[in-house]
């Protein structure tokens, strides 16, 4: 494999209570775990990932991942995002510079632990720990409707990709992106074809890396889409996507946590 920042990543999982249309949904048990311990095992079975961290603001969080084996570091209520989450327990661990974290939704306990491992490749191989870079995932759109829709947001890639082993020894494509949008782009004027991508929110770094973004005040652009990825562009650091097919979706209301929770119990039966 090409050399990396470090031969493993820690997996960082930020996950608060408050959440305005499932309340406390990291703590949601119906499957018999919390939903936020579905998310640890399957950032632990990721090849790419030798440790896995839940970065909370509550005790409850805390001490359900703990019960169930799992590391959890206590951080502020104040962040805004996750990224500043991940930068404070970075800190609270005393992660060295070039240690890659890998950022995971909390909310995501059907994440194909492949996906995790290619938001490693995107970020680890493409010049070594002092490149100023993101690694993410992106997988390609199908619908008019996802295209349309604002809740969806799409990534805009360059044309020039490297295809290269990954973490699984299969081949993997990686493409720089160039924006990330709400709205529908690239727009295709003249042909009914379009390269469009929705962004899976999973992003790779190093330690140093998210401290330089702790720094930054969020860039107008990012005001703009509510896209916090945009302030990595905006500092000029270079996002690269692996572009793999990743049907998994995030729970953000108790309808689709019950849909998780009929599809897990059918596959336990």
């Amino acid at each position: 494999m090409p050399n990396r920042p470090d031969d493993k990543a820690i997996a960082i999982i930020p996950a608060r209570l408050g959440s305005t249309r499932f309340p406390r949904k990291a703590l949601a048990d119906e499957t018999g775990k919390p939903m936020v311990v579905h998310v640890c095992e399957q950032a632990a079975k990721a090849e790419s990932v030798n440790r896995v961290v839940v970065a909370t603001d509550a005790e409850e969080i805390k001490s359900a991942v703990e019960i169930h084996g799992f590391e959890a570091v206590m951080t502020s209520v104040e962040h805004t995002n996750g990224t500043s989450r991940l930068a404070e327990a970075s800190e609270l661990l005393s992660l060295h510079k070039h240690q890659v974290i890998i950022n995971v939704q909390g909310d995501e306990p059907e994440i194909n632990p492949s996906t995790i491992d290619a938001a490693f490749d995107a970020l680890c191989p493409i010049k070594g720990p002092s490149e100023r870079a993101v690694g993410t995932v992106v997988c390609p759109i199908d619908t008019d409707a996802d295209f349309e829709n604002p809740n969806v947001v799409k990534a805009v890639m360059t044309d020039s990709k490297i295809t290269r082993p990954a973490e699984n020894d299969e081949q993997i494509s990686i493409g720089k992106a160039l924006y990330f949008s709400r709205s529908p782009v690239p727009y295709p004027r003249e042909q009914t074809s379009r390269p469009s991508y929705r962004h899976v929110g999973i992003y790779a770094y190093t330690s140093e890396s998210i401290m330089s973004y702790l720094t930054w005040k969020p860039s107008s652009l990012e005001r703009t889409e509510s896209l916090e990825q945009l302030r990595w562009l905006d500092h000029d650091h270079r996002i690269y996507a692996a572009i793999i097919e990743a049907p998994h979706t995030g729970i953000d209301t108790p309808e689709q946590y019950r849909s998780f929770v009929e599809r897990f119990k059918a596959a336990q039966s």
